[in-house]
């Protein structure tokens, strides 16, 4: 299957015809026919964006999470700001992508560290945060008990073991296909993991969705020196528009 939206919202229309129906974090339960659809916004918040108006035209919501604190974007800035809002407009849950690695590994940190990066986002978002998600985790993070920061994670085993997981990692399906999944045999939830920027851009290997993710930044940087220093001259390929 060629990772495009529109497979996309193909192969999630062909999990609810087997009797499945979307439900959030604080409604999905491990036992019943529930789709737990989620996006990690890894590096593209644009990306995000085409793959919420995608869901959003056939009738589906997700949940997108945001990094804080990234090389890769800035929530902050214009277009991603709007960005973000434009995928809380469109019903989507927006919640928070709290990038582990970046903090020592202990929970007293991590606890902090949640508190503080799901207080930015509401200031962002004018809106709760109710959701986390794990960015580079840990092993002993994975099936982690209880809530962090007062808010469910993505890796509690309500989610993660008792549920099905499936997860388009490195652009493709290396725990197999969602379809061939085990919990939809067994008539158990799924949570289905999903990376905007390998759905978006056409049809392309990963590494060259990569390729073009890495130019458009360029052309982004390109364009603002621009707009904010007067001795720099653009160079005629900027104009691409990213978050």
């Amino acid at each position: 299957m060629a990772f495009t939206p529109n497979n996309y919202i193909d192969l999630v229309q062909t999990i609810i015809g087997r009797g499945y129906a979307i439900v959030d974090f604080a409604t999905a339960d491990p036992k019943r026919k529930h789709l737990l659809l989620r996006h990690d916004i890894d590096m593209s918040i644009q990306a995000a964006v085409e793959m919420a108006e995608a869901e959003a035209a056939a009738g589906l919501k997700s949940t997108y999470f945001v990094l804080m604190r990234s090389e890769f974007y800035n929530p902050w800035a214009p277009e991603s700001w709007s960005g973000l809002r434009r995928i809380s407009g469109l019903g989507h849950d927006v919640g928070l992508h709290l990038d582990a690695a970046l903090y020592r590994d202990v929970d007293e940190a991590l606890e902090v560290a949640a508190l503080r990066e799901c207080s930015q986002l509401e200031g962002l978002l004018e809106q709760p945060v109710t959701s986390i998600s794990f960015h580079r985790p840990a092993k002993r993070l994975l099936g982690r008990e209880g809530r962090l920061a007062g808010r469910q994670h993505a890796y509690q085993p309500r989610f993660f073991s008792d549920m099905g997981y499936c997860s388009d990692s490195r652009g493709g399906w290396h725990q197999g296909p969602p379809l061939e999944h085990p919990a939809l045999n067994d008539g158990r939830a799924l949570q289905l993991l999903t990376h905007p920027i390998w759905w978006t851009g056409g049809d392309a290997p990963p590494a060259n969705r990569l390729s073009r993710f890495v130019t458009t930044r360029q052309s982004v940087l390109d364009r603002e020196l621009a707009k904010h220093c007067s001795i720099y001259v653009a160079n005629d390929s900027a104009g691409a528009t990213d978050e």
